[in-house]
């Protein structure tokens, strides 16, 4: 039977594949209609038909569009790489937490359990604080790619941490896992206290923006550093779907079921340290993205990895493009900190959830 008639089958016969199936279409079509509509909202107007003749005329399609010099340069240096990098921080942290949770097989679980977070917080924190006041070729050099920079090592480093911690004689333990990560959380945070008492105005000011995330200085080169880690997370975590529904039973019947449980613990842990780490370097951190999302689509389509994982990248970049756009308008010309948008519009949500369902887990 070919796969195009098993799909076929499977349509026929599964509500719940159908449901799926419409829902991941409905938040595709949502999310290209929320960009056309992002990149055109701001101090200057630009509507969808400009957006369309600008991008057509810029891949050498001629529209004859009627649009101002100024649109094209607003649009193709500002807005086109700040929207392309809400919906890819967005989709990593999406992808990331519902990776985490399904490996944990708890829906509380969040990318920041490893680490990484933490870990990148932390480097930030050091090379605004101390590298920044040094004088160095190194560091001139980098100029304002110091930042993601050590962002990105430091939460790598921590990820490695946290793994190395949790692993012995090949086997790696979750619960030990989750308990290493903690304790890197809680050293790393209070390190960062430690940076932010020897901090002086400006720099805390840059801290305190930075911890709650901000997407204001996008640029394309930004977009392409960050691409390949996140796009390698949405490319290949959605392979490891059936093992980590077979991991849902529990590690001895995933081994049974010919899953090879520890290949499948290292491949979730490096793909989300990639992807988190990633993100974090360009945006700072960001609440609420990992967590929320996956719960959203669980209600909706039940914990099929398969779905679940595809689905959370799209309505992570989603909610993080909608959270940008609240927070680069609400108070024009000044901007939020869309750590701030995020929590307020998660917080709530998970608040409504813990009240509707007390037992965490009873729809996984």
């Amino acid at each position: 039977m070919s796969t195009v008639t098993q799909y076929l089958t499977i349509w026929k016969s599964a509500p719940r594949f159908r449901l799926s199936v419409w829902v991941l279409s409905g938040l595709s079509l949502l999310l290209i209609w929320m960009i056309v509509i992002s990149v055109g909202i701001g101090a200057v107007s630009i509507s969808p038909i400009q957006v369309l003749a600008i991008v057509l005329d810029q891949v050498g399609i001629s529209t004859n569009g009627s649009y101002e010099a100024v649109q094209q340069a607003i649009l193709i240096n500002i807005r086109l790489p700040r929207v392309f990098l809400a919906v890819m921080v967005g989709a990593a942290l999406a992808i990331s937490g519902a990776a985490m949770q399904g490996l944990f097989r708890n829906p509380l679980a969040d990318p920041g359990l490893i680490g990484v977070s933490s870990g990148a917080a932390l480097t930030t924190a050091i090379a605004i604080v101390i590298l920044s006041t040094i004088t160095s070729p190194l560091i001139e050099f980098l100029g304002s790619a110091l930042l993601p920079i050590a962002a990105f090592v430091g939460g790598i480093s921590a990820t490695v941490v946290v793994y190395r911690l949790s692993t012995t004689n090949g086997k790696t333990n979750v619960a030990t896992m989750l308990l290493a990560g903690i304790a890197i959380n809680a050293m790393a945070g209070a390190i960062l206290g430690f940076m932010i008492f020897l901090s002086n105005d400006d720099q805390l000011r840059d801290l305190t923006f930075w911890t709650l995330g901000s997407l204001g200085g996008a640029m394309w080169s930004s977009v392409w550093v960050v691409l390949p880690f996140i796009l390698a997370a949405i490319i290949f975590l959605p392979r490891l779907s059936r093992g980590l529904n077979a991991i849902l039973l529990g590690e001895s019947e995933a081994r049974h079921l010919g899953v090879k449980v520890e290949r499948l613990k290292k491949m979730i842990v490096v793909f989300v340290g990639l992807a988190v780490g990633a993100a974090v370097s360009v945006s700072g951190m960001i609440g609420f993205i990992g967590l929320v999302v996956p719960h959203i689509l669980r209600l909706w389509i039940g914990p099929d990895h398969r779905f679940l994982i595809p689905g959370s990248a799209i309505l992570g970049g989603l909610l993080l493009l909608s959270s940008d756009l609240l927070a680069r308008t609400i108070v024009s010309p000044a901007e939020l900190p869309i750590g701030v948008i995020t929590a307020s519009i998660g917080a709530p949500f998970f608040l409504w959830l813990l009240l509707r369902n007390k037992e965490f887990g009873g729809y996984l």
